[in-house]
């Protein structure tokens, strides 16, 4: 690692790492919410990998033939050291500024490693929020992170059936959610 930067080295450098995109040249990733409970009203952040004193949603890079629920679950027990029930899709955000679209899921913890990859390789570190906390705290710095936890709605029972279909709007807005069980979703407006 004597060619890389410290900068490079603290951002989770990856050799082997292969991005993978979707046909309109957007980076496709996937993230979860991790909760402590069924009763979603904590989540778990972990501090950024560039910013040390910042918090982020735990979440990364699809790899090639990866769905992203793996996608999901893989990252935070990287990023976050948990492990836990993977829940329904959230939706589908975009970030027109990094060319990114995440697919965002609900996680129920059920179990917290003590030492784990990023605590152990760059000292990421993780914390428990309550929602209204959390997004002040990730509004600043990650506005579209915030905009996850907004979209959160209390569960109205099943949720299966979601699609998600592009929108096309402008910055950080989320893609257009569709729900076989519509819980009465606030609308955004810009």
């Amino acid at each position: 690692m004597e060619n890389l930067s410290n900068l490079e080295y603290m951002m989770k450098f990856k050799p082997n790492q292969t991005r993978t995109y979707d046909g309109e040249g957007f980076k496709q990733r996937a993230a979860c919410l991790c909760f402590k409970n069924d009763r979603e009203d904590e989540v778990l952040l972990v501090s950024s990998s560039r910013h040390p004193d910042q918090w982020i949603v735990p979440g990364g890079g699809m790899e090639p033939e990866e769905e992203p629920g793996g996608t999901a679950v893989r990252e935070v027990y990287e990023e976050a050291g948990v492990r836990g029930t993977l829940g329904r899709l959230l939706g589908v955000f975009e970030n027109q500024d990094s060319k990114h679209r995440t697919y965002v899921y609900v996680l129920t913890v059920t179990e917290t490693l003590e030492d784990w990859e990023d605590s152990v390789n760059i000292g990421r570190k993780r914390k428990w929020f309550k929602i209204d906390e959390a997004i002040r705290v990730l509004q600043c710095h990650k506005p579209v992170h915030a905009e996850y936890l907004r979209r959160l709605t209390p569960r109205c029972g099943s949720t299966n059936g979601n699609t998600q279909e592009p929108t096309g709007q402008g910055d950080n807005t989320p893609l257009h959610q569709t729900t076989s069980h519509d819980c009465s979703l606030p609308r955004l407006h810009r």
